[in-house]
């Protein structure tokens, strides 16, 4: 949970999108850190979509799910939420990135595999899987 300050806001009196993006990399980090039991680094922000704003006073509730590993990489799954005083929550932003597992030479290491047991977390894996697939072929591309 993240109360919003005068400080977080932009010209616009809302919610600078770059400290959301600073909390989401944060919670994202914590996430990777506790599933592969090492440091970690981010090495991609793949999807931003804003899609309420937030202005001051507001409270962000930001939650982290692993939804996909590679070899030595997590893709993390971060929704964030505006919290009204009446505890109602609104969609602000779904993001996804990628964080290395880093070794103690901060080289990547291998991660533990990712157990999806339910319905909705075997869909996200295959959508996780999806999304590495466009990542490789824009890195390809150059674009």
């Amino acid at each position: 949970m993240q109360p919003v300050f005068g400080a977080h806001l932009n010209d616009q009196g809302r919610l600078f999108g770059g400290q959301l993006v600073a909390w989401i990399d944060i919670v994202a980090g914590a996430v990777a850190r506790r599933h592969c039991h090492c440091n970690v680094t981010t090495a991609e922000i793949d999807s931003l979509q804003f899609k309420e704003p937030v202005y001051k006073g507001s409270v962000v509730v930001l939650h982290g799910k692993l939804t996909c590993v590679g070899r030595t990489s997590m893709e993390v799954r971060v929704d964030s939420y505006r919290e009204e005083l009446n505890g109602d929550r609104k969609l602000v932003n779904t993001a996804y990135l990628v964080l290395v597992a880093l070794d103690g030479n901060g080289k990547p290491t291998p991660v533990p595999g990712l157990a999806c047991e339910t319905p909705e977390e075997k869909a996200e894996w295959e959508a996780g899987r999806k999304r590495r697939e466009l990542r490789r072929t824009r890195r390809e591309e150059s674009y």
